[in-house]
């Protein structure tokens, strides 16, 4: 129960409520969702990543292993969520949508604050999430962004908005900065960084702003159930068996363990929404991912402990 109460209040809550504040803005004022999103898609969310790649320091070897095993678990999670889908018999859209919703985690500004929590005193634990969420960013502007493009696309046209994309131009720009080490001029870094500041704010309100139009009755249906499966069960269980096999133990255990049982990334609603793919689908998952998960995080929480504690 401790654990819950922490997950929730430090975690959850706070998330909860920015939501909310979203919701009711646009009740009261009636944003232009979509200018939000371009606002997201193409100003805040590339500065974000950029930051994100271009200050992330990490030990090469841990570096290695960590994305091995997060290459293999994507993969397993993108064969689960494509074999679901097709069970489902969904249309390309809702295909779409769900196979994101079961491969794209939540592990910046849920996953972050969840491991600076849990190894305050062991930075090894906060180091190995930040890696995390650099791979989930690939993930999303690859993998994602592909599975909404090819809804509506097919061929050179998915490569071509691809590479129109300003947040694969940031990953790279930020990786081979890092890799360089090349400082940035305190001209451009300080609104860079007003840019990426404001980027979880304005995406958490503009979330909150989408689930205000939706009927909170249609939450409860085939699709948003299985895909909180997915996420919050599956996910795990794939992540508990790769752990085993690899071999990894302590707090490098506990730390993919973990991660592993984060919500649905807000990012999958965020690009859902400025593609006009299924969005409020997308935006549903999010939310109903987010609050089952201080549950199942909590569970899995305690489990780590026992493991490998």
């Amino acid at each position: 129960m401790v654990y819950l109460g922490m997950v929730f209040f430090q975690v959850v809550a706070p998330i909860l409520i920015m939501l909310g504040i979203g919701a009711a803005l646009q009740l009261k004022f009636q944003f232009n969702l979509k200018a939000l999103s371009n606002l997201i898609t193409y100003c805040l969310m590339p500065a974000a990543v950029f930051i994100n790649i271009y200050e992330t320091k990490v030990n090469a070897e841990v570096l290695a292993q960590i994305v091995f095993y997060l290459v293999i678990f994507s993969i397993c999670l993108m064969v689960l969520g494509t074999i679901i889908s097709k069970l489902l018999k969904l249309n390309s859209n809702q295909a779409a949508i769900y196979k994101n919703s079961v491969v794209l985690i939540n592990s910046g500004n849920y996953g972050i604050p969840v491991s600076q929590m849990l190894f305050a005193t062991n930075p090894l634990g906060t180091s190995i999430q930040i890696i995390i969420v650099i791979f989930q960013n690939i993930i999303t502007y690859t993998y994602g962004l592909y599975n909404l493009i090819a809804s509506t696309k097919s061929g050179l046209d998915i490569l071509r908005s691809l590479l129109r994309m300003p947040i694969v131009h940031a990953l790279l720009i930020g990786a081979v900065m890092n890799i360089f080490d090349i400082g940035i001029p305190i001209f451009l870094r300080i609104p860079v960084d007003y840019l990426a500041n404001a980027f979880i704010s304005i995406a958490l309100i503009t979330l909150g702003a989408q689930l205000a139009q939706l009927d909170i009755k249609t939450i409860l249906n085939k699709v948003i159930l299985t895909s909180t499966i997915g996420r919050l069960v599956l996910g795990p269980v794939l992540a508990f068996g790769l752990i085993l096999l690899m071999g990894f133990d302590g707090v490098v255990a506990q730390s993919l363990f973990i991660a592993s049982a984060f919500p649905t990334s807000r990012n999958s609603s965020t690009l859902a929404l400025e593609y006009d793919v299924e969005a409020n689908l997308a935006a549903q998952i999010v939310l109903f991912s987010t609050v089952v998960s201080c549950i199942t995080v909590t569970i899995v929480i305690y489990l780590s402990n026992i493991l490998w504690g």
